[in-house]
């Protein structure tokens, strides 16, 4: 098979290529600018920044709104803006193009207001605005460098998607020093200054939005650069409790040889602060959740206090309190051989008898142990809901094979709660699950720990028709007689902001 190299793209000539040039720019908008740019760059960069002027000038003045399912398109206008000054632009003016991208980056607060972003799409080329500032700032002339901070204030020092930061934290690993402390300064000043202005609301106890959450964020970082810990400690105590990072700055500490304050750090709060069970909510990173980062580091913390034994007993709680498999593998990990057979059957044991049968549940998944994932379903029945439709058809699929009555359990949920509340473009979905609800059923009929009071397939699918017999709909789907290709699924959420 032939495929696309820069070696291979050479063989073509520059005739056949400009003819593939010509014939997508004609078809496709984001990337005839992209040519037209680099066609401009051969005229030198005055001829660039005249096309990019006209561009940026063009999304500052823009006030129609973008829905959805032109987003995409509209990201990749906004990603040939961006190659224009990244490729074309800043090889040739460094000054020049670090100008053209903070407007860019810029423009974030009014896109943001006009478009749907829901899939994302937008917001990911203003991260690759970001990520692109740090080997521009690397090119810039030692004047230029001092004078950046100035540059990044003007843009985007009072803008609240919490970029601010992000760009602070590319440039300032290349700024010297004397314009890492002038910017010291002058965010220190605006804290204080901003502090004072909002005393009034910030007595008042009720949360509202500050400014200066990020520009402390910016001081820390600088703090950081400078190597100056007990100044972003500082700094981190004059924020709000709630938004202490606490792990983070006891990492540091570790990081830095100072255990008895790490140690403080990172049990402050007391041992419920960072608790998080290991829960059922489709986006759920549970072992990179705080529970799991307190208890790692305290366990880490105290090993090199040369307290072992204490630190995997601290694991050993944690666990207990959250069921997060990374911190009973690390748990286990401090025991000697064959200790950590019996710790892992002790584990499995107080999982199966926790309070929270669906943290239990994921815990078996993730382990893996299915059977005793298979045992949790099946004694608590009553607790699955057709609600966790994201999450349940995934679970169930995987627990066919070896744990069929409890993927019955499951299907049948999922499918009552459709019929129950007639979702007619979830009929699809549910004519799946009755075929594997029959496809399940004699294997079981006859499972091991089946409940005496749970309906048979025969009872269950009787039912079914004298419940539901009207929805014809379904009923024309489940027997064949009908067929329906399912909706993409389009859930909107707003865009994760990136808090830094």
């Amino acid at each position: 098979m032939t495929k696309i190299s820069l070696k291979s793209l050479e063989a073509l000539g520059a005739a056949k290529l400009a003819e593939l040039v010509f014939d997508e720019a004609s078809g496709n908008a984001a990337f005839k600018r992209r040519v037209t740019a680099a066609i401009a760059a051969q005229s030198g960069p005055g001829a660039v920044v005249k096309l990019i002027d006209r561009r940026l000038s063009g999304l500052d003045r823009a006030r129609s709104f973008i829905d959805w399912d032109k987003s995409r398109r509209f990201a990749e206008d906004l990603t040939a803006v961006l190659s224009s000054i990244v490729q074309e632009l800043g090889p040739a003016d460094a000054e020049t193009g670090m100008d053209r991208l903070l407007r860019f980056l810029a423009t974030h607060h009014a896109v943001f207001q006009r478009v749907d972003d829901s899939n994302g799409h937008v917001q990911g080329v203003y991260e690759e605005g970001i990520t692109a500032l740090a080997p521009l700032v690397a090119r810039l002339s030692p004047d230029a460098a001092s004078m950046l901070p100035a540059r990044i204030m003007e843009a985007l020092g009072e803008m609240d998607h919490g970029y601010l930061p992000r760009v602070a934290d590319q440039v300032i690993p290349h700024l010297p020093p004397s314009a890492l402390e002038a910017w010291e300064s002058d965010l220190a000043r605006r804290t204080a200054e901003r502090d004072a202005a909002e005393a009034d609301q910030r007595a008042s106890g009720r949360w509202f939005y500050s400014m200066t959450d990020q520009w402390r964020r910016m001081r820390q970082s600088i703090a950081r650069a400078q190597g100056r810990l007990d100044h972003l400690i500082s700094l981190e105590r004059e924020k709000p409790e709630r938004s202490q990072d606490r792990l983070g700055i006891a990492a540091l500490l570790h990081e830095a040889g100072r255990l008895e304050q790490a140690l403080e750090w990172v049990r402050e709060g007391g041992p419920y602060a960072h608790a998080t069970l290991f829960g059922l909510a489709e986006d759920d990173a549970p072992d990179d959740s705080p529970a799991v980062r307190q208890a790692l580091l305290e366990a880490a913390i105290l090993k090199d206090m040369g307290r072992k034994a204490e630190g995997s007993e601290t694991l050993w709680d944690h666990f207990a309190r959250t069921l997060a498999p990374d911190i009973l593998r690390a748990h286990l990990k401090t025991l000697p051989d064959f200790d950590d057979i019996e710790a892992e059957e002790r584990a499995m044991a107080l999982a199966l008898d926790h309070s929270d049968a669906k943290a239990a549940m994921r815990f078996f998944l993730a382990w893996p142990r299915h059977d005793l994932a298979g045992q949790v379903i099946i004694a608590h029945r009553g607790l699955w809901s057709g609600s966790d439709w994201h999450i349940l058809p995934g679970i169930a699929a995987t627990l066919e094979h070896k744990q069929p009555l409890a993927a019955t359990i499951l299907y049948r949920v999922l499918l009552d709660d459709i019929l129950a509340r007639a979702r007619s473009k979830a009929y699809g979905h549910g004519a799946k699950y009755l075929a594997a609800l029959d496809r399940l059923a004699a294997e079981a009929e006859t499972a091991q720990g089946r409940p005496e009071d749970l309906d048979t397939h025969a009872t269950y699918r009787a039912h079914l028709k004298t419940q539901h017999g009207r929805k014809a709909g379904f009923w024309a789907l489940a027997e064949g007689r009908a067929t329906r290709d399912e909706p993409e699924m389009r859930r909107g959420r707003r865009p994760r902001w990136s808090d830094g």
